[in-house]
């Protein structure tokens, strides 16, 4: 790594680059490249609940709002262009970058061995049986076993569940497919190509996850370039980034005006001189939008508090269940809660809070409200309501 003074980024200039880097800068229209969107992000996260849409569909069309939900699976189950494994959630990953996830395969399914959460108890002749069925049968979902589990509890799973999962993660099945998000898993062989399931050496693989995860940061610290794929560890982050000549050092200025020592793209200065200030319309952001997943960064760079409280006890949240942060310009204007029920075409706003010392004039309830219009649209909503 390189010893030159820290080049100094005011916040300003670090918010709008974050976003640029994000896909965020542009007015969200014009020519839509899925695939293209997909190699820009590094990848995807997929989420089970649907509240309006799923997220995956979201962060997509935050980027580009001509995608529709119908466009995503395909290059999943048909054209074989990305693949379903996990980075720090499930996501949907460009299949080029296979080669430089056989680590990942190989640290996760060591992981989950030796997880209590993962033990199916099935003996291994069982868990040779499952796999045998998926080989003589072809692709095959949870549905098609019948163990139970032997729990109630809300995230107890039955046996062949956490057996097939435990393959899934070590990379000995794959996804093959998705139908009504319901998870098709087959042998590897019959979903990966062949030219791409070998990979190079693992400090290879370190080298290719460390510099496509820079460059996908613009700056970012040892602990944010570990955490964009969760595929190393942090004492191989930082290993990297202390062998790394080409990193630039920066100072990064933050929300309370402290600053931060972080490292940085060699174009650092021509992205600083390039990159264009953000889109003045109001974004409507999914909760594991790219752009917010790491909490911390977030607060940092936008003095923006953000938690996801789906999970956390209704009488213990702060805001609600699903609360979709409110992206203008380069600041977060505040966040709002929305419901739908997609059978009766109906939207509805149950909740809105606006982020302290931003003033909600009218000409802003228009942007909020034209950008629900359009969200609404998305999943086929034409109702569109305030119940607050």
């Amino acid at each position: 790594m390189s010893n030159m003074t820290p080049l100094c980024i005011s916040n300003r200039d670090a918010r709008r680059l974050w976003l640029w880097t994000n896909g965020l800068a542009e007015t969200p229209t014009g020519k839509l490249d899925v695939m293209g969107m997909l190699h820009a992000l590094g990848f995807v996260q997929i989420d089970t609940i649907r509240n309006v849409t799923r997220a995956h569909h979201h962060i997509l069309w935050s980027r580009n709002q001509n995608y529709r939900e119908e466009m995503l699976w395909p290059l999943l189950g048909r054209d074989r262009q990305i693949f379903e494994h996990f980075t720090h959630d499930a996501s949907l990953i460009p299949m080029a970058y296979l080669p430089y996830w056989q680590r990942q395969f190989r640290r996760l399914g060591a992981k989950v061995a030796r997880h209590e959460w993962f033990q199916s108890g099935l003996a291994q002749e069982q868990i040779a049986q499952i796999r045998a069925r998926i080989e003589a049968e072809g692709a095959l979902s949870t549905h098609a076993f019948d163990t139970k589990a032997t729990s109630r509890e809300m995230w107890a799973r039955p046996p062949h569940k956490r057996a097939l999962d435990q393959m899934w993660y070590a990379g000995d099945l794959a996804t093959c497919y998705r139908q009504n998000f319901v998870k098709y898993y087959n042998l590897p062989d019959r979903v990966f190509p062949a030219h791409l399931r070998d990979g190079p050496p693992d400090h290879e693989q370190i080298d290719w996850l460390c510099q496509n995860a820079i460059d996908r940061l613009s700056f970012g610290t040892t602990g944010e370039i570990q955490r964009f794929w969760e595929a190393m560890s942090s004492a191989e982050a930082k290993s990297w980034v202390m062998s790394a000549k080409h990193l630039v050092p920066v100072e990064i200025e933050c929300s309370n005006r402290r600053t931060v020592l972080a490292y940085a793209t060699p174009d650092i200065e021509t992205r600083l001189a390039t990159a264009p200030a953000p889109t003045s319309r109001l974004r409507i952001l999914n909760p594991f939008d790219p752009a917010v997943r790491d909490r911390n960064r977030l607060e940092r760079l936008f003095g923006f508090d953000y938690r996801n409280e789906m999970f956390v006890p209704a009488a213990k949240r702060r805001w609600g269940y699903y609360v979709y942060p409110l992206l203008e310009g380069d600041r977060f204007t505040g966040r709002i809660e929305i419901k739908a029920d997609r059978a009766k075409g109906w939207m509805s706003v149950t909740g809105f809070w606006p982020e302290p010392n931003v003033k909600w004039t009218p000409a802003r309830h228009d942007k909020l409200n034209a950008e629900l219009t359009r969200f609404a649209r998305l999943a086929g909503i034409g109702d569109v309501r305030w119940a607050i």
